[in-house]
Parts: structure tokens; sequence; C-alpha cells
């Protein structure tokens, strides 16, 4: 009688415990889609987000003077800036507005800025 008692309480903490341990099981269900959501964070997300703010930084320090490749290829020297929109002069007498955005890089600073008087 006394073992069947012990048995009794042995298997009912052991029904308990299965109860219990059904919450570790989800948990560990839900590690692997938890670490694919940190490596895609990692390897994905903030990699973009450090080249999206070194883009901004890039665009807002454009200066007249400027040397610049535009995103449809076209190479340029920077003769005006305005809040959105940079006046790239491309060939002697020839000058476009383009959108600020459409900057792709920025080559380098030309030695030979006008002069004012």
């Amino acid at each position: 009688m006394f073992t069947n008692n012990i048995i009794g309480i042995i298997l009912q903490c052991a029904g308990q415990q299965g109860q219990e341990g059904g919450g570790m099981d989800i948990f560990g269900s839900m590690l692997p889609f938890i670490l694919i959501i940190l490596v895609f964070y990692f390897l994905i997300l903030r990699p973009q987000q450090k080249r999206q703010k070194d883009k901004q930084k890039m665009l807002q320090s454009v200066k007249k003077g400027d040397k610049v490749i535009t995103a449809g290829g076209m190479h340029g020297q920077v003769e005006g800036v305005e809040d959105k929109i940079v006046l790239v002069k491309i060939a002697d007498g020839i000058k476009v507005k383009v959108e600020k955005s459409s900057i792709g890089n920025i080559v380098g600073v030309t030695d030979n800025i006008p002069k004012r008087r």
C-alpha cells in the first residue's frame, strides 16, 4: 500500500512535469525561427542600414566643385547645389539638373573651381 502511494505520487509528478515541459517544447520549436531572424538581421538588415546611412551622409556632403557619377553613369562636375537638386556640368556649356538622390558616387574634388570677384 505504501509503495502504491509512492508510485502514484511519482506518476503524478511525472505527469505534471510533462505538462510544464510543454512550454519548453514550444520554446525549443521556436528557437530555429528566432535564430534565423537574428542571422537575417545581422547579415542583411544591419549592413543595408549602414550603407543607407553612409549614402545619406555622402549626399549631404555634395558641394560645388565635386566630381560625381550619377546613377545613370554620367560623369560631371557639380556647379550648384539646392535642397534636392544638383546642377551638374557634363561638358563645356552643357549643364543638367539631377536629383540629389541620383548621385551614385563622389569621385573627387576639382582643382580649378572658378573664383567669383
